[in-house]
């Protein structure tokens, strides 16, 4: 499975506007449910959940907010870049500018999997998270996506 496959340029948001943890988890959730048709109050209080569990912050700068959601038919991934850095309670300590969001339903737990051990796999290379974090434009962010798949 590739990133690519479920993350094109219409769901990037950049520049993300919030300045703190719950306004991006909030500005993430709404371009989702824009682009699954799923209902935004549902996905927010799920994401909200789960994050409340344990966070998302993975370290090095990013995190992966997602959750299960019956309102959203198919698993979808939206990403963000902030332009500064978000406290977000990562593993790390430091605060987040590279944002992914995956929301699915519980059919989708084998593929939600994947696509979270994709992107943790790629946002290790600090090349890849570097050129995600200095992508001025969702087609730039997408672009890097692909180069970095194709390695």
């Amino acid at each position: 499975m590739l990133l690519t496959e479920l993350l094109r340029p219409d769901r990037v948001v950049i520049p993300l506007l919030a300045e703190d943890k719950d306004g991006v988890i909030a500005e993430l959730a709404r371009r989702l449910a824009d682009c699954a048709d799923g209902e935004y109050p549902e996905i927010l209080r799920a994401v909200r959940e789960r994050e409340g569990v344990l966070s998302t912050g993975v370290g090095f700068g990013v995190a992966i907010p997602h959750a299960r959601c019956p309102s959203v038919r198919d698993l979808v991934l939206v990403g963000g870049v902030s332009r500064s850095p978000v406290p977000f309670d990562s593993i790390d300590g430091e605060p987040v500018r590279l944002f992914f969001m995956i929301v699915g339903p519980e059919a989708s737990a084998g593929l939600h999997v994947k696509a979270l051990s994709r992107i943790a796999r790629l946002v290790r290379r600090e090349g890849v998270r570097q050129g995600l974090v200095d992508a001025g434009s969702p087609d730039a962010f997408f672009n890097v996506l692909v180069e970095a798949e194709a390695e």
